[in-house]
Parts: structure tokens; sequence; C-alpha cells
């Protein structure tokens, strides 16, 4: 699950999130999505895995992102072009939607 959790970030376009819920349907379990925050939560590698792209189902940043906290994230984010106000993406903007296999 972990594995599968990491690869599915792969495969977000740039200028796009999914939200927590999406990548643990993605990983077989739509009810995980706390398990899938605590597994991004220590991405082995930020600059491979761009657990960034991961949002909470309001669109609101993390916290507790694990590289920089909600700053860092909001930085990474608005560096691929995606406006993020009051700490929070506009899922109807920016939401990648792919059907899950």
């Amino acid at each position: 699950m972990k594995q599968k959790a990491f690869d599915y970030l792969l495969t977000i376009p740039r200028g796009m999130v999914v939200t927590y819920g999406q990548v643990a349907e993605h990983v077989g379990n739509k009810n995980l999505a706390r398990v899938v925050g605590n597994i991004l939560h220590h991405n082995p590698d930020e600059k491979k895995y761009p657990c960034y792209k991961v949002v909470n189902s309001q669109g609101k940043l993390s916290e507790n992102f694990a590289f920089g906290g909600l700053r860092g994230q909001k930085k990474k984010l608005e560096a691929e072009g995606i406006v993020v106000e009051e700490d929070k993406v506009n899922l109807k903007k920016y939401q990648y939607k792919e059907k899950i296999r």
C-alpha cells in the first residue's frame, strides 16, 4: 500500500492536486485517508515523490507538511502555478480527476 501511494503521486500532472481520500481510493480503500496522510508524512524522497500535491477534502494545506510545514507546501504549489488563498486550494479548479483503476 505504501509504495502504491507514493507511485500514485508520480501520476499527478503539474499544476494539479489530489486529496488524501483520492490517494486512499487509488490504493484500494477510500476510508484510509488518515493512513495515507501518515504514509506521506514519512516520504522517503521529497524530490521524487511530490507529496505537497496532496490536500485535504476541502482543499486545505497541511500544517504538518513534512518538508517545511504549511509555508513549504504553499511555496511548492505556487511554483506550479496553483493559487493558494488562505492556505487553501480551489479544488474545482486544481483537483486532478482521474478514473480509479
